[in-house]
């Protein structure tokens, strides 16, 4: 657990010593400062609309979730690769899956720190004598953190493949892209394959069935609007998140482990 800690401190140290990051942060603190201002004209002051649209109910927040996570995590494992440091870290006596843990809980906690205006929105008008809807909040803050923990651990698989920061950036952005539209697709392949299916499957109701079971295991999107987004902190959601955030660490370690063999 200490040597967690170390390699999370001096991951954290270099984000917020990194000039990318402080970009990304500030940038990003001014468009949902922007939004959220948005969201409280165009709702006519109502502002539990504007924090539920801040935290997962608008279209800013997913954007932030495709293409941050990506941008944080493309340096961390794959320059490392290119510039041999990461060789001296993996002899050293520190385990594969201590790394990359480390890595993941410090890119997370800059999402998290990313996430906290929405909180601190919320304090700064009850402070001015609107009481949000707390668990709204704590909620919708619950779910982007354990979103942008899933999509970090992405990030870090994509960068773990590749020497090249921009390719692993790109990677993960593809990745997290496919992952958000892929019940999308999967509908539109539906209705084109609609006989196929029946034939395939013995008869297009269990197709659907079989089909609409495998994309709600994969749907982040289904699963966050369903409860963190009405601040309801359902123990499965938490479960669904976890899961494929330790599956993709996992995968991770394992391509750290094959480099190790490799080298």
């Amino acid at each position: 657990m200490k040597r967690v800690l170390a390699i999370t401190q001096q991951e954290l140290a270099g984000l917020f010593l990194s000039p990318l990051a402080w970009v990304l942060l500030v940038v990003s603190l001014l468009v949902n400062g922007f939004f959220f201002f948005v969201y409280i004209t165009r709702g006519n002051g109502d502002v539990t609309v504007a924090l539920d649209l801040l935290l997962g109910g608008g279209w800013p927040f997913w954007c932030f979730l495709v293409f941050l996570p990506p941008l944080l995590t493309m340096r961390m494992i794959s320059e490392e690769a290119r510039s041999g440091t990461l060789e001296y870290l993996l002899t050293a006596p520190v385990s594969d899956a201590a790394v990359i843990v480390g890595k993941f809980i410090a890119a997370t906690t800059f999402m998290a720190v990313l996430w906290a205006s929405a909180p601190a929105y919320a304090l700064a008008v009850q402070l001015a004598g609107v009481t949000p809807d707390w668990g709204n909040v704590l909620g919708g803050y619950m779910g982007a953190v354990l979103c942008s923990g899933l999509f970090v651990a992405i990030g870090l698989l994509a960068s773990s493949l590749t020497t090249t920061p921009l390719l692993a950036a790109f990677m993960a952005f593809m990745a997290d892209l496919l992952w958000m539209i892929l019940p999308m697709l999967a509908e539109m392949v539906m209705k084109q394959l609609r006989s196929l299916l029946a034939q395939w499957a013995g008869g297009l109701e269990t197709a659907q069935d079989w089909i609409s079971k495998g994309l709600d295991a994969m749907n982040v999107l289904g699963h966050f609007q369903k409860s963190f987004l009405h601040g309801v902190v359902d123990t499965a959601e938490i479960v669904f998140f976890m899961t494929w955030t330790i599956f993709f660490l996992f995968l991770t370690v394992r391509s750290l482990e094959a480099r190790r063999w490799r080298g």
